[in-house]
């Protein structure tokens, strides 16, 4: 009878020591970059308000109100409305949905195709190393606007498209960083060991390569959100991103915003505001995520 308190003391310390570990990791990210820890804040409160649109916006951001158009910030609208009566502040909250779709959903299939083609480039090496990084020295070319541009205009305007034409300007950029991690990494003993072990290629790089370069697949990955939600903006603000009435940062800075840039100032600054301070909590969160990650970064 004894031993069983004794069983359950240990197994109540193992389950709380997982979380324990978490949890001190986190205040320790905290503690030592507190700006990496307001751009993770700013993130995190972003991800709740897409998620919690329907019930955070007062209003539906695609109704029309004409009896209201161009009214001042006020109680019954905090943000103003467009020159259609639609509730800025409700527009602001369903744009995170669109940037962050698009955001999270370009950044995530260019950095993991970006990783397998950087570690598949430096694993082979060869003929075929060389064919792929000289394709991607073509892409590189192209600055990531011209060539997402370009990708749209020949796709076509629409939300798979245009996370496509993003994605894939991001494919060689990530590619080139992590080929330089796994040239090291093709390089070490226990890679040898399990060519010499007569493991297949594939379970090489699944098992022993891909989760070594998961330090730089992250890295990329938050840096490449804060540009995926620029470039969303840029492109629906030039008329090749969603298209109206969907709400979206950029588009509610194109059109009407410009034509009543002195008389409703509001709906150029809010948007404004809310794209700028995406980008830069993502950049503070990945340099921060960078900087931890990074054992070269690290410090006591």
């Amino acid at each position: 009878m004894a031993i069983n308190p004794a069983i359950d003391s240990i197994a109540d310390r193992l389950a709380e020591e997982p979380r324990s570990g978490w949890l001190a990791t986190t205040m320790d990210f905290v503690r030592r970059r507190p700006l990496g820890a307001i751009g993770g804040f700013v993130v995190v409160l972003m991800l709740v308000t897409a998620a919690g649109a329907g019930v955070l916006a007062p209003y539906d951001p695609v109704t029309v109100d004409f009896g209201a158009m161009l009214a001042r910030p006020s109680a019954a609208h905090w943000l103003g409305t467009d020159a259609f009566g639609r509730d800025v502040l409700s527009r602001l909250i369903y744009g995170s949905r669109t940037a962050l779709l698009v955001g999270f959903g370009a950044a995530l299939i260019g950095a993991t195709g970006g990783a397998i083609l950087g570690v598949g480039s430096a694993f082979f090496g060869g003929k075929v190393d060389l064919y792929l990084q000289r394709l991607m020295d073509i892409f590189l070319c192209f600055p990531l606007i011209i060539l997402a541009l370009a990708l749209v205009a020949i796709l076509g305007n629409s939300l798979p498209n245009l996370i496509v034409a993003i994605t894939i300007p991001m494919i060689p950029r990530c590619a080139l960083v992590i080929r330089s991690s796994a040239l090291a990494i093709r390089e070490m003993p226990y890679v040898d060991a399990a060519r010499a072990a007569g493991f297949s290629n594939a379970r090489i790089i699944l098992r022993h390569m891909l989760p070594n370069v998961m330090a730089p697949y992250l890295i990329m990955l938050t840096a490449f959100l804060g540009q995926a939600i620029l470039l969303e903006s840029s492109l629906s603000f030039l008329g090749l991103g969603v298209q109206e009435p969907t709400a979206a940062w950029g588009l509610m800075l194109r059109g009407a915003a410009v034509d009543f840039a002195e008389s409703a100032p509001w709906m150029a600054i809010f948007p404004g505001v809310a794209i700028s301070l995406a980008v830069f909590a993502f950049n503070l969160f990945g340099d921060s995520l960078r900087d931890a990650l990074d054992p070269k970064l690290r410090t006591l």
